[in-house]
């Protein structure tokens, strides 16, 4: 079966470019011309991955977005922003409430839909994973996206998670600033390596003691303690 994806844009030109080629590539498509058409088709089915523009004539992209991340029922969905909007702080917002890819307009549909198969095949890596015990009463459930200590859920962004998630990925290894931003943000350029470091700050606050599991390998990057 292939994969649904959802492309809300009030741009009818730009709905019609980016099912053309989408579909050309194998992809089922659904287009919303505003956000409230696309959050009413959320009832009755949910797309594999959402292309959306960060500005719609009924909202604004990013609420769009962290409403899909913070809600456990679509938090999964991988969220791609296509924008004319090229500002520093409107991709970096984006990308620091849990948006996977950003795309600027104008576009390179061969590029777009290159994108999209990345992004996807990404989160089909973890769609089999299973909850994993990073320390004694720390664990994380990597298809819920949630993270406890000793019972206790934590209150994670979706950034915080994934950065964590990729320190678990190999317990001792060391994972430079460099490798961790293009896990994360791909070449995404706007992004600082110092973004790195205020996020490792957050979540080893939020883990309390715990938080000594994550290790700083002083002019290299993170890793998880083994």
């Amino acid at each position: 079966m292939s994969r649904l994806v959802a492309v809300v844009d009030d741009e009818p030109d730009i709905l019609e470019l980016v099912s053309l080629h989408l579909s050309k590539a194998g992809f089922s498509v659904r287009t919303f011309p505003d956000a409230g058409r696309f959050q009413k088709s959320l009832i009755s089915g949910q797309p594999d991955l959402v292309i959306l523009d960060l500005m719609l004539p009924d909202a604004d992209g990013i609420d769009i977005c962290k409403d899909l991340k913070s809600e456990k029922k679509t938090a999964h969905i991988p969220v791609m922003m296509l924008t004319a909007r090229g500002e520093e702080l409107d991709r970096v917002l984006g990308l620091e409430i849990g948006a996977d890819d950003y795309v600027t307009k104008p576009f390179s549909p061969k590029e777009l839909v290159a994108r999209v198969k990345a992004v996807l095949r990404r989160h089909s890596q973890q769609e089999n994973a299973e909850t994993v015990e990073l320390a004694e009463g720390v664990v994380m459930d990597l298809n819920r996206y949630e993270v406890s200590v000793r019972g206790r859920k934590l209150d994670l962004t979706t950034t915080e998670f994934k950065l964590l998630r990729i320190l678990a990925e190999r317990r001792g290894w060391v994972f430079s600033r460099d490798e961790i931003l293009t896990r994360l943000w791909g070449d995404e350029k706007a992004v600082l390596d110092r973004t790195i470091d205020v996020h490792i700050t957050n979540l080893r606050k939020k883990l309390g003691r715990a938080g000594a599991i994550i290790e700083n390998v002083r002019g290299v990057g993170y890793k998880l303690h083994d």
